[in-house]
């Protein structure tokens, strides 16, 4: 018989030894489930939130007379209509003026008003990550009878009062 004849026959021989093999399913009693638990940090957010003083600036509402701004206005056109020569020189010398007297009068306006300086309460907001630690259940450590022996293995969910083995019968070769 030549080599490569030995390994087929070989091989041929352990697959029909593990196609043999029979596989079938029983009960066993349990004698204890034991729930395993798990510490496990986790991050929460958390929105934290405070009160600040922030500055405000504004202006007063004005509640005196136009009378400076007109008065200005007025005296700006007569200033402007004296300056200019000839008839069209004088409007636009009156027009001038008048624009330019009527911003002198804001400018009086705008100087008797009184900033007012004042302090706001304002909510600020921030979120923050708080580490918090949680038990959780990670499965079920569960010891059973099976043939006079006792063993232990760890499963997903509590089996309850019998746990099924898968029990595989092989010959040994």
């Amino acid at each position: 018989m030549n080599r490569r004849s030995v390994y087929l026959l070989a091989g041929i021989s352990f697959w029909a030894a593990c196609a043999s093999a029979e596989t079938s399913y029983e009960y066993a009693p349990v004698l204890e489930s034991r729930p395993v638990y798990q510490l496990i940090a986790i991050e929460e957010p958390v929105e934290q939130c405070w009160e600040e003083e922030v500055a405000v600036e504004r202006y007063a509402a004005y509640e005196g007379s136009n009378t400076p701004v007109l008065l200005s206005t007025v005296i700006g056109g007569a200033i402007g209509n004296a300056v200019g020569n000839g008839k069209s020189n004088k409007r636009v010398g009156a027009v001038v003026g008048a624009l330019l007297g009527h911003s002198v009068g804001r400018d009086i306006v705008r100087r008797n008003q009184g900033v007012i300086r004042d302090v706001e309460l304002v909510q600020r907001c921030e979120t923050a990550y708080e580490q918090v630690e949680e038990e959780r259940l990670v499965g079920y450590q569960v010891t059973y009878l099976y043939n006079g022996d006792e063993y232990s293995v760890r499963t997903d969910t509590d089996p309850g009062d019998q746990i099924r083995l898968r029990v595989s019968v092989q010959p040994e070769i």
